[in-house]
């Protein structure tokens, strides 16, 4: 195998294999050498992407399920709502490895490599990767892999605050027909509060098949038995149901953070949570990947730097990210209280574009005064001191 690439791609995850799939539709990149390289062969059901989307997306035809409408609950206001021109979309991580590796294999120019990442580097002229077993150079190396120890760094800077988003789903089938598979519940606040911001969400994939998912936001990580016990509560107190087969179970951990991760340097191009494509106060990853790996493409094609860094315009979202993170960090407002603020007051429409860093400055000037000002005034104004 040759050791030499035009683009490497570092990690088989979501991102790299985004970017891989776009490189693959278009035919700037027939004649290109392209190598990927993971640990591990993706051959499992590891994960689930949901998303919400306007138009029909890159991998439209891998959607597993689709919702045009979604339940909110909480103790203060829940309310039903029609998402239209939106759907909320779910998206098997099988599905998309399958599709992505299948296709890849029918490019000559295109290798794999299922090896262990030791080192990325890179100097004016192209980027190195060692594994176990090898060293690779390319003109650009695309990494979707955290190498350095990024929470020790964000700890140690004033008003960065670092949660994480955990989790635990179950996907259930019952002997009746329970559920309405054209409704989502996005979010249900209706569970303890105790260990940090914490709800359900209720995903049916059929009448009598649904991903009950149980969400916190917090600084500690709790173990199985506690997730176990929420699941089992919700489903059997909340939905009434106590009779069900367990079908797949899957977990993550995902960082919440307004720390500013390295977009990449010199031929490195960062992808992915690891670069920085995490919405830091909500957890959301997926379509923020895939807006940056068309923007990569984009500038490949036009023989442009693939490393894109933000303007100081785009930056204020990072400071929406950081005031959000203070106040649910130092509890000055229960994340139950202030979600339920945002979505009795705004569309779930504006929510969506807010969350999606899509909004304008009056748009997000009507989001901000549709929550508690007393709240987030002064974690508004540490954020602003940070970024002076």
């Amino acid at each position: 195998m040759q050791q030499q690439y035009d683009y490497i791609i570092a990690g088989a995850g979501c991102a790299g294999l985004s970017l891989l799939h776009r490189m693959m539709l278009h035919p700037f990149f027939n004649r290109k050498k392209i190598l990927l390289i993971d640990k591990d062969a993706k051959n499992i059901n590891d994960r689930t992407w949901c998303f919400w989307e306007k138009q029909n997306g890159l991998f439209e035809n891998i959607v597993y399920h689709r919702w045009q409408q979604i339940d909110f609950y909480s103790k203060e206001f829940s309310a039903r709502y029609d998402l239209e021109p939106y759907q909320y979309k779910m998206i098997r991580s099988i599905d998309l490895y399958a599709i992505v590796l299948d296709k890849a294999k029918q490019f000559s120019n295109i290798d794999i490599v299922y090896d262990e990442i030791k080192s990325i580097s890179s100097n004016e002229i192209y980027a190195t990767i060692t594994t176990n077993n090898s060293i690779f150079y390319s003109n650009y190396l695309f990494n979707s892999i955290i190498l350095n120890n990024w929470k020790q760094d964000a700890l140690s800077q004033k008003n960065v605050h670092v949660l994480w988003q955990h989790f635990k789903g179950w996907l259930i089938e019952t002997a009746d027909d329970i559920f309405d598979a054209r409704i989502a519940t996005f979010m249900d606040f209706r569970v303890s509060q105790e260990k940090g911001t914490a709800f359900m969400y209720v995903l049916p994939v059929a009448k009598n098949r649904a991903l009950i998912e149980y969400t916190l936001f917090s600084e500690n990580i709790l173990n199985d038995d506690e997730y176990n016990n929420a699941l089992t509560h919700h489903i059997n107190k909340q939905l009434e149901i106590n009779e069900y087969k367990l079908l797949h179970t899957e977990s993550g951990i995902i960082p919440m953070t307004n720390y500013a991760f390295s977009k990449g340097e010199g031929r490195v191009i960062n992808i992915g949570t690891a670069g920085g494509q995490t919405k830091g106060s909500s957890g959301y990853t997926f379509q923020f990947i895939q807006k940056h790996s068309a923007k990569i493409i984009e500038a490949l094609v036009k023989d442009k730097n693939p490393l894109l860094l933000q303007s100081m315009f785009d930056k204020r979202f990072r400071l929406y990210d950081g005031i959000l993170l203070n106040v649910l960090k130092h509890k000055k407002m229960g994340g139950d209280v202030l979600f339920a603020q945002l979505f009795k007051n705004n569309s779930p429409q504006a929510v969506f574009k807010f969350l999606d860093n899509e909004t304008n400055i009056k748009e997000e000037l009507k989001i901000m005064k549709s929550v508690s000002l007393r709240a987030f005034l002064p974690a508004t104004f540490k954020q602003l001191l940070r970024h002076l």
